[in-house]
């Protein structure tokens, strides 16, 4: 998706870090309650200081709305969990991404005209009806309405399993299921992932390619999937591999590992546990003195915990330490600028929801929240 960010006035650009400090402290300062910065995990350190709270993307979404006083919320992230907080949060409210090209890859896999062209495809071979379409957070606002437009729900990596559930559990008194088969988008790795915990197993999952022709699949594949897992993936997760977790283990045989589920299912099975950002935040916490941690995410949320968790030391898998490279365009110029923006009563890089875009994805973040 194309997104075009200006270039930064000299002064920013041209800053120290002492001044770009100094320049986010005073506006801050200035701004007071009407101001909420969210960083999420993710952010580099420079960034995340400033934030008044931190988070994954959907809990800070909510953390926005539930901060309704705050007239601006600059939200130091990538371009989907603006939108979501802007879904979510008050008319009166102005929600900002510093850098409008803070993207992200997996979120950009699935538009809104691949997914409806997949959904026809679809309903020329198998019921409709009895398809579920259910998006993971990580996705366009359109797509999130898509989605609520059809029935389905929105999931997060916390609970895609519950949300899975809901939508493929007969129910126990009528013996009917709401669904026979979902559609999975953006992210197959975090479906075949949850998948697998509730039973199923590769005989069970399709990858639905949008640049193939019916997704690549034949009739017969479209009507036996249970989970048509749309071909996304994250560029940072997907660079964790079986011989990293090799190479951990010989080093720290007394090692533990803990996987995020938009790894690869190969590393996922290795690990000692998988789970969301949150799970892995609390899995390093709860570790016993003197562990030694082994984590498949993001490379500053991982240095971010080696440095905060006492007694643990925490390590990359990766030996290339590959940041998020959409998140990491978020910087201390960008947000110095758009605050000293909003001092100077001027809103820039505003994200804007449609009204219907916004009731539409609401109805599936609803459901979610309903479900879980």
């Amino acid at each position: 998706m194309l997104r075009l960010q200006s270039p930064l006035p000299d002064r920013y650009s041209d800053a120290t870090g002492l001044e770009l400090d100094q320049w986010i402290k005073a506006a801050k300062n200035t701004l007071g309650d009407r101001l909420f910065i969210l960083g999420h995990h993710y952010q580099r350190d420079d960034v995340i200081q400033w934030a008044d709270a931190r988070g994954d993307s959907f809990r800070l979404s909510v953390l926005a709305q539930d901060n309704p006083d705050a007239d601006y919320i600059v939200f130091c992230g990538v371009h989907f969990m603006a939108e979501s907080a802007d879904i979510l949060t008050a008319d009166h409210q102005s929600v900002v991404l510093p850098d409008l090209n803070a993207g992200c890859s997996m979120a950009d896999m699935a538009d809104i005209d691949e997914v409806e062209e997949a959904w026809d495809a679809l309903a020329t071979v198998v019921d409709i009806e009895r398809v579920m379409p259910i998006t993971y957070m990580n996705s366009a606002a359109n797509l999130k309405a898509f989605v609520g437009r059809h029935g389905g729900a929105v999931c997060t990596s916390t609970n895609a399993r519950a949300v899975l559930d809901w939508a493929l559990t007969p129910d126990p008194e009528t013996g009917e299921s709401r669904a026979d088969q979902v559609l999975f988008f953006p992210d197959q790795h975090l479906g075949r992932n949850t998948g697998f915990t509730m039973g199923y197993d590769e005989s069970d999952m399709r990858i639905w390619d949008p640049r193939m022709e019916r997704g690549g699949l034949s009739e017969a594949d479209c009507k036996d999937a249970t989970f048509l897992l749309w071909k996304g993936h994250c560029s940072v997760h997907q660079r964790f591999r079986p011989e990293h977790i090799a190479a951990f283990r010989q080093q720290y045989p007394d090692g533990k590992i803990v996987a995020h589920p938009e790894c690869a299912r190969d590393v996922c099975e290795l690990a000692d546990s998988v789970g969301s950002t949150d799970h892995i935040i609390r899995y390093v916490e709860a570790a016993p003195e003197g562990s030694v941690i082994g984590v498949a995410t993001e490379i500053h949320l991982v240095q971010r915990l080696d440095k905060e968790t006492d007694g643990v030391k925490v390590v990359s898998l990766d030996p290339l330490i590959c940041p998020c490279s959409t998140m990491n365009r978020i910087d201390r110029q960008h947000l110095a600028w758009v605050l000293e923006n909003l001092v100077d009563g001027k809103v820039v890089n505003q994200i804007t929801v449609e009204p219907a875009v916004t009731a539409e994805a609401k109805l599936a973040l609803d459901l979610m929240l309903q479900i879980t």
